[in-house]
């Protein structure tokens, strides 16, 4: 096992380009099941995720060949023509929540198919009622046991209507993809609209379906027979974006995001504004640094796209820890996720935690320590308070870092990071 060591203090300078979004292209991988025609997908991430979702796709019988590519990203094709496997087993699928998503298009393609409940972080119970209600809503038949779903639609789905009764953007993919293949209409109402969803709606229309309603909180689908072959570029991580954005500021550099469109991240540019940062388009992304007056303190609370997104909430949370000021963050999304406090208060970090609401009141400067990572987005938390830190800092369990960042130790030691990866003692 791997641990990241961080020498802080450093002001990053450069450019970063950012990878394709691993939450974009794990669902998009999974479209590839609706298909007998190949699914070609470019900027592709190389992480521990999709090379795990290759693996599950691979023993469904998904054929897989991907071409070399200099530096990050990579291109892949998925050929499932001849799906020999309509299980998804436990021993794949807890690795990986966005596992649950081969469901939809199984039972939509093959009238069945049986997925073990999922894993992945543990940041809440994130449960996969809304999927089972999705797909009885189309005609599904789904049992629970053993651990595993287990649905079948023998004569097919049925288009109908789903109101999902709150915001999940699984479930509308899963849904969504389902209904692409079921017979006549389906109105998916109060779907979500996050950049990632509309980046599969897309891919599914350059396949063939038929989706009115893109980008919006309803989506109307007209099921059709088949759907054939299609290219399609995953669209650039916001995320990773945001991470790196606030690096910067944390740093008290200056870096410019190559390969993600502003328009994305608009909720966060604007907070990110009210705490000091200074956002310039560039002709190829965004350039950030932070102003003189240094980071201020600002409240944040998370929601579904359009809002800020609960993917930056550890972040901003370490980068509050040293503005000038105090700020509220509150967690809406998910119930378990302030796993991270621990760890930046061990670095100095001034947070108390009260239900869904962080107090966070800023610090002149954090201190190096061992700390341990809890889940991916935590751990690019700790990744920010040891730049920013006076000392060494080793951050543990970086196995959580790699499902969601592409060569984060490269990308920040060539914008002036001190960072390496070691292997654990």
């Amino acid at each position: 096992m791997d641990q990241i060591v961080i020498q802080g203090g450093h002001p990053l300078k450069g450019e970063i380009a950012i990878s394709g979004a691993k939450n974009a292209a794990l669902p998009l991988m999974a479209a590839s099941l609706l298909s007998p025609a190949p699914l070609t997908l470019t900027n592709l991430p190389r992480l521990a995720d999709i090379s795990t979702m290759s693996k599950l796709l691979a023993q469904h019988g998904v054929r897989i060949s991907e071409t070399e590519s200099a530096g990050q990203g990579c291109t892949m094709t998925f050929d499932a023509a001849a799906i020999d496997n309509t299980v998804a087993p436990y021993d794949l699928v807890r690795r990986m929540r966005a596992s649950v998503l081969v469901l939809g298009p199984l039972v939509a393609r093959f009238g069945e198919a049986k997925v073990s409940l999922p894993g992945g972080c543990a940041i809440g119970t994130r449960p996969v009622d809304l999927h089972i209600q999705g797909l009885g809503a189309l005609g599904a038949e789904i049992e629970l046991d053993g651990g595993y779903m287990t649905a079948r639609a023998p004569k097919g789905l049925i288009g109908d209507k789903v109101v999902f009764p709150f915001v999940s953007v699984g479930a509308t993919e899963n849904i969504m993809m389902a209904a692409c293949l079921a017979k006549g209409e389906s109105v998916l109402t109060n779907a979500a609209r996050e950049p990632e969803v509309t980046d599969l709606a897309n891919c599914l229309v350059a396949m063939g379906a038929k989706i009115d309603g893109i980008g919006s909180d309803t989506l109307t689908i007209q099921g059709v027979d088949t759907l054939s072959a299609a290219e399609h570029r995953v669209v650039g991580d916001r995320i990773e974006a945001g991470t790196y954005a606030m690096a910067a500021a944390i740093t008290g550099g200056e870096l410019t995001l190559a390969g993600v469109p502003s328009d994305l991240l608009k909720a966060v540019f604007k907070i990110l504004s009210q705490a000091g940062l200074v956002l310039e388009d560039t002709p190829d992304g965004t350039k950030v640094s932070v102003d003189a007056g240094g980071i201020r303190g600002v409240d944040v609370m998370t929601e579904p796209f359009p809002g800020f997104p609960t993917d930056l909430q550890a972040q901003i949370m370490a980068m509050m820890s040293v503005a000038d000021g105090a700020a509220m963050i509150t967690e809406t999304i998910f119930e378990n996720r302030f796993m991270h406090v621990p760890e930046l208060s061990r670095m100095g970090a001034n947070v108390n935690v009260h239900g869904a609401s962080a107090m966070v009141r800023g610090v002149d400067r954090l201190t190096g320590a061992e700390v341990m990572a809890t889940d991916l987005r935590a751990s690019s938390s700790l990744v920010l308070a040891a730049l920013a830190a006076r000392g060494e800092t080793v951050i543990r369990r970086v196995y959580h870092l790699d499902r969601g960042y592409e060569r984060i130790e490269q990308k920040l030691a060539a914008c002036g990071a001190v960072i390496e990866r070691r292997p654990e003692d």
